[in-house]
């Protein structure tokens, strides 16, 4: 059975960087776990790989969708379990065993959702039709968040009593899901972790926090300098699609209304990246499976990965 390697950690820890010469010297493909790297227009807000970068290694869902397309982890699921088969065919042609344990591709990313749906599954929740998500994005503009919480709290209260009541898209998918189906959003949560046709091995990076923080708050100042807000005017008119409630984006949009001066919205992407951070870390610290090290770690990844394995 194929491995694939899966290298996560908190935005800002460096993955990009040694996932290139780790996918080198292993001889791997890359597929990106970044849910909003995956969208062609905002490559400088989510610090999307390089020209450059994507010559040097192979990569898989970096600037495939246009941001105003309808994407969920669902899709990235089935979408990476199709393309690990063809990875797989592809090797055995090459000549190579598809029956050893060797890595297939490095999986890298900082999305919760998207990494869990990889290697554990996530529940069979019906796609949303055009229609209903059309008339519930209407009703989010009109109505507001507060109201569609309210009617979240009468439809499904247990999905209410944990769903984040300050994130639109959790709140309004799961009053979709009521509307369409004539069922509860909890009633298709399952929670079962699902076979996978590969071993999983989960490689986690993280920084002293301090130093973690320096490097978020000057990369946010890169991006800026890089033209962050040139690509934030040119994608303003999409500002209510999901693909841009994203940090660094609705920041942007407030300086562009008027709410806040430039340098305040600089402030708020550091600040708000750094909450960010403390999420990603949060969530994945509960993962016992993940093996920690610093992105300066190289060699020690490297033993890491090839340990136990015929891969050489």
């Amino acid at each position: 059975m194929k491995s694939l390697v899966v290298i996560l950690g908190p935005t800002g820890v460096g993955k990009t960087e040694l996932c290139l010469r780790l996918a080198e010297s292993l001889h791997l493909p890359i597929i990106n776990a970044d849910s909003r790297q995956i969208f062609k227009e905002i490559p400088i807000g989510t610090a999307a790989p390089t020209a450059e970068q994507l010559q040097r290694v192979k990569h898989y869902f970096v600037g495939t969708h246009h941001i105003g397309e309808y994407y969920s982890a669902s899709m990235y699921e089935q979408d990476v379990l199709n393309l690990y088969q063809q990875l797989v065919k592809d090797a055995t042609n090459n000549g190579e065993s598809s029956d050893d344990n060797s890595p297939i591709a490095l999986l890298t990313g900082g999305s919760m959702m998207y990494i869990d749906a990889v290697c554990n599954g996530i529940d069979d929740i019906p796609t949303i039709d055009d229609q209903t998500r059309i008339w519930m994005k209407r009703r989010l503009e009109e109505e507001g968040l507060p109201a569609l919480v309210e009617e979240l709290h009468q439809l499904d209260p247990e999905h209410w009593n944990y769903v984040d009541k300050n994130n639109p898209r959790r709140v309004v998918h799961a009053l979709e899901i009521c509307h369409m189906t004539g069922k509860t959003y909890t009633s298709f949560r399952k929670n079962e972790k699902k076979e996978r046709p590969f071993r999983i091995i989960k490689i986690g990076l993280n920084r002293p926090r301090e130093e973690l923080y320096n490097r978020i708050n000057q990369r946010v100042l890169s991006m800026i300098a890089n033209g962050l807000e040139e690509e934030a005017r040119n994608v303003f008119s999409f500002r209510n699609e999901n693909a841009l409630n994203t940090v660094g984006y609705k920041e942007m949009f407030e300086y562009f209304n008027g709410n806040i001066t430039l340098d305040e919205a600089i402030c708020k992407i550091q600040s708000n990246t750094r909450r960010y951070c403390r999420k990603q870390l949060t969530w994945f610290k509960r993962d016992t499976t993940i093996k920690w090290f610093s992105p300066n770690d190289e060699t020690a990844i490297l033993e890491y990965i090839r340990k136990d394995q015929s891969y050489q």
